[in-house]
């Protein structure tokens, strides 16, 4: 029988989501220790699940017999269903609370992909993959929330940085241990693997994790339609939205082409692609580096140097020689990781200071984000059909440079709006 943590006061009122209130929980607390590492490894076994695919397209469309054209729907389904998941997150976690979203998010994933290899057929495959963006959606909105409202305001930056290093580690998996693993038996067996690591973190998610407190919140159809949609109403949140969706097209738009181009002449790499992907794990200290420089120079320059740095990567990215792919691929995750942990706790606050519901802000922000993963996702390994690598750095230029002036918006000061946070709640 598994016991449940004890209930902390949380910093998140009844019903809506407003001001915070309480001291919440502060570095050196056990239950603040306890919270980060179950959110960490939470969001770690969400996002290897995620993108697991990634690094396996190509033996996914040998697999199932499919153009390489189409083996980007493999990633594209799951981030597409996602964007209708977003839209239920921030409400369900208003209305069951965020711990139980987290652990039915990561229980209902794993199972998902338990139930993936048994897939008869590509669209069986994609099915499941989609179902799985619905269930995996849940978390990374309640998660930005619920650490939100449990943690004390001087700790919440460093708690955000926390989770978002969890994903982090969560995303290089998801690249690094496909590949070998799939070398043992197929791309069944990196699947059984990390849907039984997101079951088993679901059950630590039950077991170890603070309960938070609020009460219930009932709404109504509309509500739950148009509450997340509502959070963006206010012109800052509204932009980071849009950043976080460039930034994520951006990364994704790379990635997804790269074990093409890596398989391709003059790599001819096939399995030992895999090893180009340590240049993921780079990106892991990047949340807590980029933290340190928003808390110097403020969060619109720490943003903007992110974007710059992203764009860098393009460039790096361009010569056919392994070294610089190795490198223009940590370049890039670095960016990334440290321009997504800035948006992201940027957005929880900035819905705090209006007043809104910080699960309704961060699901609205995920659903851009995870847009932008979509629609990159698809329209770059099109490019790479069409236009090789070529196609794919011309579109990852356009986002690159649509990035960088998005981020230079932000250094311009813009007021909140009581309405705005009227109605986002």
């Amino acid at each position: 029988m598994l016991l449940r943590s004890p209930a902390v006061t949380t910093a998140r009122p009844a019903p809506a989501g407003g001001p915070t209130s309480g001291p919440g929980l502060r570095r050196g607390d056990p239950a603040y220790r306890r919270t980060l590492q179950v959110l960490a490894l939470g969001g770690l076994a969400n996002f290897a699940l995620i993108y697991y695919v990634q690094p396996l397209l190509p033996d996914l469309a040998r697999g199932f017999g499919v153009p390489e054209a189409s083996s980007g729907l493999a990633l594209s389904a799951t981030t597409l269903a996602m964007l209708a998941g977003l839209l239920l997150a921030g409400p369900l976690a208003d209305r069951v609370g965020s711990v139980r979203a987290i652990a039915g998010s990561l229980l209902t994933g794993g199972v998902l992909a338990l139930l993936c290899t048994l897939a008869p057929t590509w669209g069986a495959f994609l099915a499941c993959r989609a179902g799985m963006g619905l269930a995996l959606a849940i978390l990374p909105a309640a998660a930005l929330a619920y650490i939100k409202d449990v943690v004390a305001d001087d700790a919440h930056p460093a708690a955000n940085a926390t989770y978002i290093t969890g994903t982090a580690v969560g995303g290089a998996a998801g690249r690094l241990v496909p590949v070998p693993l799939a070398a043992l038996g197929g791309w069944q067996v990196p699947t059984v693997v990390l849907g039984l690591i997101s079951v088993a973190a679901g059950i630590g998610v039950v077991a170890l994790l603070p309960r938070d407190t609020a009460a219930p919140v009932r709404m109504r159809l509309g509500d739950v339609l148009g509450g997340t949609f509502a959070a963006v109403r206010d012109r800052r949140l509204l932009l980071l939205c849009v950043v976080g969706c460039v930034n994520m097209g951006l990364f994704v738009a790379l990635y997804n082409s790269v074990s093409f181009r890596l398989e391709a002449p003059p790599f001819d790499l096939g399995a030992a692609e895999a090893f180009v992907y340590l240049a993921y794990p780079v990106g892991i200290a990047a949340p807590t580096l980029f933290r340190a420089l928003a808390q110097r120079v403020g969060r619109p320059r720490a943003a903007l140097l992110g974007a710059t740095v992203a764009g860098a990567s393009v460039a790096i990215l361009w010569p056919s020689n392994i070294v610089t792919v190795f490198v223009g691929l940590g370049v890039l995750t670095v960016a990334f990781l440290g321009l997504h942990s800035v948006l992201s706790g940027w957005v929880v606050s900035r819905a705090h200071e209006t007043g809104a519901s910080t699960s309704r802000a961060s699901s609205a922000y995920l659903l851009f984000y995870y847009a932008g993963s979509t629609v990159a996702g698809t329209l770059s390994t099109a490019a790479w059909s069409r236009s090789g690598w070529t196609g794919v750095t011309v579109l990852a230029t356009a986002a690159a440079v649509l990035g960088v002036g998005l981020c230079a918006l932000t250094l311009r000061p813009v007021g909140a709006s009581p309405a705005v946070a009227r109605a986002a709640q």
